[in-house]
């Protein structure tokens, strides 16, 4: 408990926010390297993932291929492809190049899997009648994929990139081991100075900024969620028709039978 409270003063302490300081702070430069490299990596595996993800739902074909290949790749070793990229680019690449090509290729292979995912699993869950009934229509396959399959399939789509974005925010701290920046400078020069505050300090800062994205991630995804019928509230439901029960001899029939006796 003691060493929490350390770390969060560290947090909370001005001096360690002042533009300026000595490296590994300030804590914003480190905070908005982190964010940067974040948003390059999904950025970029958002234009490869998400058409190849839109045509496998739509058409159906690769999705055996698709699977076993981001499985995979799940399965891959962040850091130690990150090595291995940094071996490879460094014979052509510059010493600042090299660390910056290797960490956001290693940064995109983590990201895809996750977006490929979501993104032909929201087209498959459209329900086909509605695939249908707009074929029908006349809709070209262009306008039912744009304008009925991604709308509907959006909340997975979103939930997708909200787990890539999880991913690559809590890997993101592996950069600083190719000389990069990011939150995880921070809790390398803790490790290197043998420092607990900025150790525990710089994986809260990875923390609270993973919850705070997932968060945000959370709220676009409830509201890109369709409304349906099921979401009416219970007074303004159609009132169900009263069925005849067929030992109850009808109102009408007797009138008419008791004028016709007359």
């Amino acid at each position: 408990m003691k060493l929490l409270l350390s770390a969060l003063a560290w947090i909370f302490d001005p001096t360690n926010w002042v533009a300026g300081s000595q490296s590994p702070l300030p804590i914003q430069d480190r905070l908005v390297e982190h964010l940067t490299y974040t948003a390059i990596a999904i950025v970029i595996a958002a234009l490869i993932a998400l058409p190849l993800g839109f045509s496998i739902g739509h058409t159906g074909r690769g999705r055996e291929f698709v699977i076993g290949f981001t499985g995979a790749m799940r399965a891959l070793p962040t850091l130690g492809l990150l090595f291995f990229l940094l071996m490879v680019f460094g014979y052509f690449l510059s010493y600042n190049t090299a660390p910056i090509i290797g960490a956001t290729i290693a940064f995109v292979i983590l990201a895809i899997p996750s977006m490929l995912a979501g993104a032909y699993s929201g087209l498959e869950s459209v329900d086909r009648q509605t695939i249908d009934a707009a074929r029908a229509n006349g809709m070209s396959e262009w306008q039912i994929l744009t304008q009925v399959e991604i709308p509907l399939g959006l909340p997975l789509i979103v939930g997708g990139i909200r787990a890539a974005v999880l991913q690559v925010v809590a890997t993101v701290t592996i950069a600083s081991y190719a000389g990069l920046g990011g939150l995880g400078r921070i809790i390398t020069s803790g490790i290197g100075l043998n420092d607990y505050d900025l150790i525990l300090g710089g994986a809260l800062l990875v923390t609270a900024l993973a919850l705070a994205l997932d968060g945000v991630f959370a709220l676009v995804q409830r509201a890109t969620a369709t409304r349906g019928l099921s979401d009416r509230p219970a007074g303004r439901r159609a009132r169900p028709a009263r069925a005849l029960n067929p030992t109850t001899p009808n109102t009408a029939t007797q009138d008419t039978s008791t004028r016709t006796a007359a």
